[in-house]
């Protein structure tokens, strides 16, 4: 089947499966999962092979439009219904007449709006915001959302009448953590497309590389792959793909700096103590203060660790310190390291520590 997603997990194909009984239909769908998923592309390919696929398919993010203006951009206004309405307007569920609307992220709508939402589903109408009559509508609805609809609807925030009408057919997209080999699959997909976007040879994984992006569990799923790839697309100078390429996040949870961790922290040599006849002076203490062991060569090799390596975790560690000593407070931190506070929030950029 041919839906544009990548996968070739067990748990997509049973997608695709249900994707080929669902799409010929008109049954309402509820695409839930974890944000990054690719929620959005699995509705497309609905509607794609779904008899609308020559209609409007319109989205729309819930979670993206101040409540005060959903209402209007859902079911349009006439002319003077509000101010600054200086003429008739047409909502999404008009312009998708014929087709599909896909509400994503409906658990962020406003419990007062999903009751509008449950009458569009149970009399196939709408009607404008300061109008005076309703309007047929031929739509067909598919909703997602990344949060559980059934705790939402214990909690009160989400009528339970609306979940159920939406919930005909449950669609559940699993994290990329739980897809097995497709996390190799679309790394090399995505490195592809970049360099050639970027107009170099397509980058290759050193097999160390490939360990670590499979090992890392992904909490941004697969936009956050997506980010990743077009980055090293940018920024990796050779055209193989080292771990040290890769982000300190997924080298962290891979393991490859697991030995850094242990390494024995820095020696330090006590000082001998002061005269007791002696008042110790500034100058004294600070010729007195522990002194600093330096790692050698020896250490590298013993944690199997290159010179980059060492020292961003050196960096990584201090950065984390000072924040904490901080408090989170990045002008003090950045003062406790004796750096810029821009500096500060660059490096962190760079780590993904903001």
């Amino acid at each position: 089947m041919n839906t544009g997603i990548i996968g070739q997990s067990a748990a997509f194909r049973d997608i695709f499966r249900l994707l080929e009984r669902v799409a010929p239909t008109d049954s309402t769908v509820l695409v839930t999962g974890e944000s990054g998923t690719g929620k959005e592309l699995v509705v497309r390919a609905l509607h794609e092979r779904s008899g609308r696929k020559d209609k409007p398919f319109v989205p729309i993010n819930c979670g993206a439009i101040p409540k005060d203006l959903l209402e209007s951009e859902l079911f349009g206004h006439e002319k003077g219904a509000f101010t600054h309405a200086l003429r008739s307007r047409p909502g999404r569920f008009e312009l998708a007449d014929s087709g599909t609307i896909f509400l994503d992220e409906i658990g962020e709508m406003d419990i007062s709006l999903q009751v509008k939402i449950l009458r569009v589903l149970q009399e196939k109408e709408i009607e404008r915001v300061g109008g005076n009559g309703a309007r047929r509508v031929d739509v067909r609805i598919v909703a997602a959302t990344n949060r559980d609809l059934e705790e939402e609807v214990s909690a009160g925030r989400f009528r339970e009448d609306l979940f159920y009408r939406l919930n005909v057919i449950p669609l559940h997209l699993p994290p990329l953590r739980e897809r097995g080999g497709d996390i190799a699959m679309l790394a090399d997909h995505f490195i592809a497309a970049f360099s050639r976007k970027t107009g170099r040879p397509k980058l290759a994984f050193q097999p160390e590389t490939r360990r670590a992006l499979e090992h890392y569990t992904w909490p941004g799923n697969v936009r956050e792959l997506e980010n990743i790839m077009e980055r090293l697309a940018v920024l990796c100078e050779a055209d193989l793909v080292r771990p040290e390429d890769l982000p300190a996040k997924i080298l962290e949870q891979d393991g490859v700096r697991e030995a850094m961790r242990s390494m024995p922290q820095p020696s330090a040599l006590e000082a001998p103590p002061p005269e007791p006849a002696q008042p110790v002076s500034a100058a004294g203490r600070r010729n007195g203060q522990a002194a600093f062991v330096w790692p050698t060569l020896a250490d590298l090799s013993k944690y199997q660790l290159n010179l980059k390596d060492f020292l961003d975790q050196i960096e990584e560690r201090l950065l984390l310190e000072a924040l904490e000593n901080a408090a989170g407070v990045k002008n003090q931190a950045a003062e406790i390291l004796g750096i810029k506070r821009t500096t500060l929030i660059e490096k962190l950029k760079k780590r993904n520590m903001e």
